[in-house]
């Protein structure tokens, strides 16, 4: 079993398989090819099915028959999962060296009786950057579209855009709002893990280290609001570890396919509709 130092889930690892060699091929893939990829990186055959059928229940992936087989294809959800990583990791990148000091606010004053929308939108707004300012009042780098964040929730829901004036103290502020501490040492914990020569020698082949590279970087990425480099550490970690992932995806990437195409058994996806 490879140890999964980076303590992926078994669902982070299937999205990072779509992700890398499904996405955008308008295929529902078989179940099994899922538990072979899985055990590459000691995921279990009970986990990997248990995961798969979690997945359609929460709506990320869809059943599709095809004779006695089970296949399993993408959903709109889990589509706009998909292409929100791909942005994540090959356009947008993590450094924010944007000239200007542009700010999203977000301010909501929902009912006591509205927790779980509460929780929800909490939830949303972490996700797309935002970090807490004061009770009810978040704040995001650069100009967000909140649209899709609070469309269900009502005029209880305000959105700004703004720029820090004096005597504000922005460092301060960051510091404030996000941990910065914490996610600089998932940036260096990455950087132990594969700025070596032999990143995780007991995977058996490069599949499994590609899967296990992307999925730890994108469960980063996706928790760092890009915040603007000038309000960052000297030293902050996330360039070096992004140069790191990208360079071993490079490396990875040959065998990787190859393995993926020999074991991907598909179907063409009857609902696929190009994203």
């Amino acid at each position: 079993m490879v140890e999964r130092d980076g303590g992926v889930r078994p669902q982070s690892v299937i999205l990072t398989f779509l992700g890398d060699h499904v996405y955008r091929r308008g295929a529902c893939v078989f179940s099994g090819s899922f538990i072979e990829a899985f055990a590459r990186v000691g995921i279990s055959e009970e986990a990997t099915r248990s995961t798969l059928t979690r997945m359609v229940r929460r709506g990320l992936l869809r059943r599709q028959r095809a004779g006695r087989r089970m296949y399993f294809g993408l959903t709109p959800t889990s589509a706009e999962v998909l292409k929100d990583g791909e942005r994540r990791i090959w356009h947008t990148g993590v450094v924010n060296d944007a000239d200007g000091d542009r700010w999203t606010l977000v301010g909501f004053s929902l009912p006591e009786s509205w927790q779980r929308q509460r929780h929800e939108l909490r939830s949303r707004l972490a996700w797309a950057g935002f970090g807490p300012l004061q009770n009810g009042l978040w704040i995001a780098p650069g100009e967000v579209d909140a649209s899709t964040l609070i469309e269900d929730l009502g005029c209880g829901v305000k959105v700004f855009a703004a720029e820090p004036r004096q005597p504000t103290d922005m460092q301060a502020l960051v510091a404030d709002a996000y941990d910065l501490a914490g996610l600089g040492r998932r940036y260096e914990a990455f950087l132990r893990r594969w700025d070596r020569p032999d990143p995780v020698p007991a995977a058996p082949d490069d599949l499994a280290r590609s899967l296990l590279l992307l999925t730890e970087w994108l469960q980063i990425i996706r928790s760092d609001p890009r915040l603007p480099l000038r309000h960052l550490p000297r030293d902050w970690p996330a360039e070096q570890a992004q140069r790191v992932c990208h360079r071993l995806h490079e490396r990875f990437r040959p065998e990787a396919a190859a393995i993926a195409e020999e074991l991907l058994d598909t179907v063409p996806d009857l609902c696929w509709a190009e994203p």
